[in-house]
């Protein structure tokens, strides 16, 4: 039974790190850029949450919701601000200016809450026994799971059947192409922007309600893991998000159970790295050719 309860102890927190890695996967595959700020996204989401349930007094439901449409609106501020400008410039740019919208939200986030780990109140709280109570499975686990598979199927039906996933695959096969096109790419860019960062808001509320702490720097560790997880299964790739994060989870989970909670991280990076070595575009990644 504790393998079990392990099993799926990792299999919670790798739906909390597929959720995120979606937002990473999706800006990736069509803005071409790496969004380190995406962590902290989740951090603000679950301040904004715990806000409304303590301070509002809002319902769970209505807290979460709250907390998606602030994320929403911060990730397009964000987009239209500091990426946008930087459309055409080199990559190192890009990235050093994630790193200090990081930083930045951070920061903010000092000053309006505090250092102070805060106590975070589970959205959902309890627990369902099976197998005559040797197995305890706890509803926020529960809710995690079912989130994850309902965003990846959602996700994937919207990227695949609507107008607007269309223009985003377009977007992410050749920007100046799908221009010509008729499509609005900046629109789009910020739509992904916009969906990545309501994802991180759930993310953030059920990470949180998980293991009940908060404070400033709560989504850098998993925003680092989420986006090992992207690249794992292969960034870009929506069904690789999912199977990296799972995956990533489970053998966090096993690896804190069975070798050493020390060293759980360092071999959770050192099978992405053996990974990539056999692997270079990850489990589900496509190589593709540089043109020149």
């Amino acid at each position: 039974m504790e393998f079990l309860s392990y099993l799926i102890s990792g299999i919670s927190l790798g739906s909390v790190y597929a959720i995120i890695a979606l937002g990473y996967t999706m800006v990736y595959g069509i803005a071409k850029m790496l969004n380190f700020a995406h962590g902290d996204v989740i951090m603000v989401g679950g301040y904004i949450s715990l806000t409304a349930m303590l301070s509002m007094n809002l319902p769970p439901i209505v807290a979460v919701l709250l907390a998606m449409v602030v994320c929403t609106v911060l990730g397009v501020i964000i987009e239209g601000l500091a990426y946008k400008p930087l459309r055409s410039a080199p990559s190192l740019a890009v990235l050093i200016t994630a790193i200090g919208v990081s930083y930045f939200l951070q920061n903010s986030a000092l000053l309006v809450w505090g250092a102070n780990p805060k106590s975070y109140t589970p959205v959902i709280e309890g627990a369902m026994k099976i197998f005559d109570g040797k197995l305890s499975i706890s509803y926020i686990s529960l809710l995690t799971m079912a989130s994850c598979i309902v965003i990846m199927i959602v996700l994937t039906l919207f990227i695949n059947k609507t107008q607007l996933g269309k223009a985003m695959r377009a977007c992410s096969e050749d920007k100046g192409a799908a221009m010509l096109m008729g499509i609005n790419v900046n629109r789009t860019i910020s739509v992904t922007f916009a969906i990545g960062s309501a994802l991180a808001a759930i993310a953030g509320v059920l990470l949180c309600s998980s293991y009940t702490s908060l404070m400033p720097t709560t989504g850098s560790m998993p925003g680092i893991k989420a986006f090992t997880a992207a690249v794992f299964g292969g960034i870009g790739s929506i069904p690789g998000a999912f199977l990296g994060g799972i995956l990533l989870g489970i053998i966090e989970s096993m690896a804190k159970a069975y070798i050493s909670t020390q060293l759980a991280n360092s071999i959770v990076f050192a099978v992405l790295i053996l990974t990539l070595l056999i692997r270079p575009a990850g489990l589900l990644g496509k190589y593709v050719p540089e043109k020149v």
